[in-house]
């Protein structure tokens, strides 16, 4: 699990998407997100992402190019240097950044994990390390902690402790924002906030750019909000998880919710393409995010419902 030596050294050129996606269909703006996201690139702005001028940076933005073209978008690809403004060593710093958040998920994995899993965490810690341009400082803590995983096994010690969860009545009566236009995580991280965590929760629905909390606010599922993605958790995952709600239901609707959210296919639900349907009915018929909860509530709740009965 060594890293390319050559992925130490500083840039020799930048190679920038600059793209436009037409507002319909929604789901290609998420599909080329999470694709940009998947090759390691970075946004430096609105719709422009970065990666080292490298022949393989070069063919995987052909790649994306090409697929924005056939959604009636348009995107260039251009070589940089940055002149004034952002500096090699910010790019740097926005790449380290992210695959921090990678490698930290990663090592969090590790210390819960059990079984079979090192085979499956090593191949994340592959998949994260081809796209970790500048060895990225957490990348140490990750590989340590898969490396304790597996001498852990064989050894027949027990698991480390998980990370103690937060305390329920520290989530009490507050403003919990989010993005306008809710989708499958959104709707059922609200649900999950209201039924589970914080019965007399607020919501506020805000412009997913730009917006600056106020005192006591919790953003989810927003960018550098409390509660969002972390490592390929979608943001109802990192609410189960962080709160430390073992309830078996929840975590089987928490697969429907990854699998339609993330497209990933991780979890293979068979309920995930009915549900996806339900809520893209939902989110069709009602334009307004308060009517969009009240419609989804009765809809997790009587899902939940459904597996808790289905495990008795």
């Amino acid at each position: 699990m060594k890293a390319d030596p050559a992925r130490r050294k500083g840039p020799e050129g930048w190679l920038l998407l600059i793209h436009q996606i037409p507002p319909k269909p929604a789901y290609l703006r998420v599909k080329i997100a999470r694709r940009l996201h998947r090759m390691g690139a970075v946004a430096v702005k609105n719709s422009v992402y970065v990666l080292p001028d490298t022949e393989a940076s070069h063919e995987d933005f052909q790649w994306v190019a090409r697929e924005i073209a056939k959604g009636a978008g348009e995107a260039t690809i251009c070589r940089a240097r940055f002149a004034d403004g952002l500096r090699d060593p910010d790019i740097v710093k926005l790449f380290n950044t992210a695959r921090d958040e990678d490698y930290r998920a990663l090592a969090g994995d590790a210390r819960a994990a059990a079984g079979a899993e090192p085979a499956r965490l090593k191949r994340r810690f592959e998949e994260v390390g081809a796209i970790d341009f500048f060895r990225a400082p957490a990348r140490k803590a990750a590989e340590e902690a898969i490396a304790r995983l597996e001498d852990r096994l064989e050894s027949g010690s027990p698991a480390e402790p998980e990370t103690r969860p937060l305390r329920l009545r520290d989530f009490r009566a507050r403003t919990w924002v989010t993005r306008k236009g809710l989708g499958i995580d959104r709707l059922a991280s609200a649900w999950l906030i209201r039924r589970f965590i914080d019965p007399r929760a607020r919501f506020l629905f805000v412009p997913g750019k730009g917006y600056r909390p106020g005192k006591g606010e919790l953003r989810f599922d927003m960018f550098e909000g409390e509660f969002t993605h972390e490592g390929d958790r979608c943001t109802f995952e990192t609410l189960l998880e962080r709160m430390g709600l073992r309830d078996p239901a929840l975590h089987a609707v928490a697969k429907i919710v990854h699998d339609i959210d993330l497209k990933d296919g991780k979890f293979g639900r068979e309920e995930a393409r009915g549900i996806d349907r339900l809520i893209a009915g939902l989110c069709m018929a009602h334009k307004g995010d308060e009517a969009r909860l009240a419609r989804a509530f009765p809809l997790f709740d009587d899902l939940c419902e459904y597996f808790r009965r289905k495990r008795e």
